[in-house]
């Protein structure tokens, strides 16, 4: 992916092109996840979009996640049951899952090779996997 410059129209662009209106509250959720291209939770966005401007709620930050994960902006990945993050990388890739330090790196999709999925029930067809490689040190 091509490093973009993530200024405020360009945001505005992004969201407007994917039917979600820009307000100023969805403009800073967006700048944050998109200028870092890092795997955040929803705790981490909503303490760094309030350093900026202290009037963001939690639940307008995890009301935002969820549209853009259903505009396909992001993908939520569910690392263990205990830590969501987002993640603005949306091309195919997999992940490495630290479980001690709790970093998670991006595995490009052609280092992993996956050799067959189940029989899926009728009526259904695969969107995508994710693969998530958990690991922890020796000792």
């Amino acid at each position: 992916m091509e490093p973009v410059s993530w200024k405020r129209e360009v945001i505005a662009g992004m969201l407007r092109e994917h039917g979600i209106t820009p307000t100023h509250q969805r403009m800073e959720i967006a700048q944050v996840l998109f200028a870092r291209q890092a795997h955040l939770s929803a705790d981490q966005i909503l303490a760094m979009v309030n350093t900026r401007h202290a009037e963001t709620s939690k639940a307008t930050v995890y009301n935002t996640l969820r549209l853009l994960v259903d505009k396909k902006l992001v993908r939520e990945l569910i690392v263990d049951p205990a830590r969501i993050v987002y993640d603005p990388n949306t091309t195919p890739h997999h992940h490495l899952y630290d479980v001690v330090s709790g970093q998670l790196t991006d595995i490009p999709a052609g280092e992993i090779e996956v050799l067959g999925l189940p029989q899926l029930p009728p009526g259904v067809e695969t969107e995508g996997v994710d693969i998530i490689v958990r690991t922890r040190s020796r000792g």
